[in-house]
């Protein structure tokens, strides 16, 4: 049997005890946060990304009160639409894909943080409770125009 000097002991548990601490405060911090990983929920074909489905035409759309779902193109280099209107209260299930690249899309003052990938629609959901407008912008460099790559959602008063 092996024997551990107390003092080390002592160290192991503090740690054992300080990691447990650590997940603990990541996942309440999760819960209350409402924090939701997006997702990928579809393949799609590069090239007909700009010329059928809903990604033709991308902008938003209600699908019932307060319910919204809004596509996306992030192309080199511009979000297409790149003006979202909706009114507060509203939970907007955002679609996203990109036709050429990787890119970025980064909500400001909120917990939306999505990377945009050709071939996938990465889906997530957020809800706008207060009027006001938030920037969003591609946070992953793309090219040598990547820093004008933005745009902003208007949460418009009820």
């Amino acid at each position: 049997m092996m024997r551990v000097d107390p003092y080390e002991r002592r160290w192991m548990i503090a740690t054992g005890v300080t990691l447990v601490l650590f997940v603990l405060a990541i996942a309440a911090t999760a819960v209350i946060g409402g924090i939701e990983l997006p997702g990928i929920s579809q393949r799609i074909a590069p090239s007909t990304v700009a010329t059928s489905g809903a990604f033709a035409n991308p902008g938003i759309r209600q699908l019932g009160p307060g319910r919204y779902e809004a596509f996306l193109r992030a192309q080199t280099w511009a979000f297409l639409p790149n003006e979202i209107h909706v009114p507060a209260g509203s939970s907007v299930t955002f679609h996203l894909t990109s036709p050429d690249v990787q890119h970025g899309f980064y909500v400001e003052g909120t917990n939306l943080h999505i990377m945009v990938l050709p071939r996938h629609v990465t889906t997530l959901t957020a809800t706008f409770a207060r009027p006001g407008t938030h920037q969003f912008w591609c946070d992953e460099y793309c090219g040598m125009n990547h820093q004008g790559m933005a745009g902003r959602i208007i949460i418009d008063p009820r």
